[in-house]
């Protein structure tokens, strides 16, 4: 099937139907701002994380394998770790040989994920753009369709499908926050919301990427490091999403590692989430006052992402403690 939708409401909402068999819905649960400390206002928490394959990576990549004409020679991806354990798992449910570049900064998490959904694996280099390198190689040499975690017109309208159903879930959103990496899924939200709703990017001060290519009008290199390095730290935002988020972003806000950790544990204290640090970015910057809603105010928080070992179940109890 040959791609036929625009990168607006309407391709979104086409898109959407297509993916919808292979996706989840994921729930959205409400939280006073003040359990948070936040003060009088409502926090709609949309939990992404539950999505296939442990983040909303799953809807772009199922957008490339059924909207684009994959050859014979399969799929080939790089990724910090979420994208290529959606394009892995994407390409089992479809029957597509797939081969994933990540970096050495790839959690084990995301690394096991990937080897369990049946695609090869490569481990190269120290960072998202030496593993891009390595992938498109290794494309060009083999003819395998490619399938970039954010740059690419399918993933963005993957993404822009988080924003349709958050709309549905909870149509009186004033604001959303939004983690940022290579910009997918900001891109793809804010094209859906065109500006009916204050959309706000979320990034870590160790990876200002999209905060550096709006302060010099183009995507620049940014630094790329912290704890949310794996899912957060590109060395640029994509080509295809910056337009986007000149026109239709508010403004793009930073937060401490720090805070990305307080946010991961006040959501496992207070309603029994784990999340990975790139997962809590955009709740943390709530928490830290670097985005401060009006009183009144109702903010979506997108927790994006799960792909974590953080908790160790087996050291948790025993049979003699029950």
């Amino acid at each position: 099937m040959l791609n036929p939708f625009p990168l607006d409401r309407a391709g979104i909402a086409g898109t959407y139907d297509v993916i919808r068999p292979y996706v989840r819905r994921t729930p959205v649960i409400d939280i006073d701002g003040r359990d948070f400390g936040l003060g009088a206002c409502r926090v709609s928490l949309k939990l992404e994380f539950l999505q296939h394959a442990g983040s909303f990576k799953a809807r772009g990549a199922f957008a490339n394998l059924i909207l684009r004409e994959a050859p014979a020679a399969g799929v080939v991806a790089a990724s910090g770790g979420n994208h290529g354990v959606a394009v892995a798992y994407a390409a089992m449910r479809l029957g597509k040989p797939a081969r994933i570049f990540v970096p050495s900064v790839a959690s084990p998490a995301k690394m096991a994920r990937i080897r369990e959904c049946g695609a090869e694996l490569v481990v190269t280099g120290e960072r998202y753009a030496d593993a891009l390198a390595a992938s498109q190689a290794w494309a060009a040499s083999c003819g395998a369709m490619q399938i970039h975690a954010f740059d690419q017109f399918e993933t963005l309208l993957g993404q822009g499908t988080v924003g349709l159903e958050y709309e549905e879930q909870v149509p009186d959103l004033d604001s959303v926050l939004i983690a940022v990496g290579g910009g997918g899924l900001l891109g793809g939200i804010a094209s859906w919301y065109g500006g009916r709703v204050r959309v706000i990017g979320v990034e870590p001060e160790t990876a200002p990427t999209l905060t550096r290519a709006l302060e010099m009008g183009r995507p620049v290199d940014a630094e790329a490091g912290g704890i949310a390095a794996d899912s957060l730290a590109p060395k640029q935002v994509g080509a295809l999403m910056f337009p986007i988020a000149q026109r239709q972003v508010e403004r793009v806000v930073l937060v401490t590692d720090a805070s990305i950790r307080a946010a991961q544990q006040l959501l496992w204290d207070s309603v029994r989430i784990v999340t990975e640090p790139g997962g809590a970015a955009a709740l943390a910057a709530l928490l830290s006052g670097r985005y401060q809603p009006a009183v009144g105010e109702r903010v979506g928080v997108l927790l994006c992402g799960s792909n974590t070992t953080a908790v160790d179940f087996a050291k948790e109890g025993s049979a003699a403690n029950l």
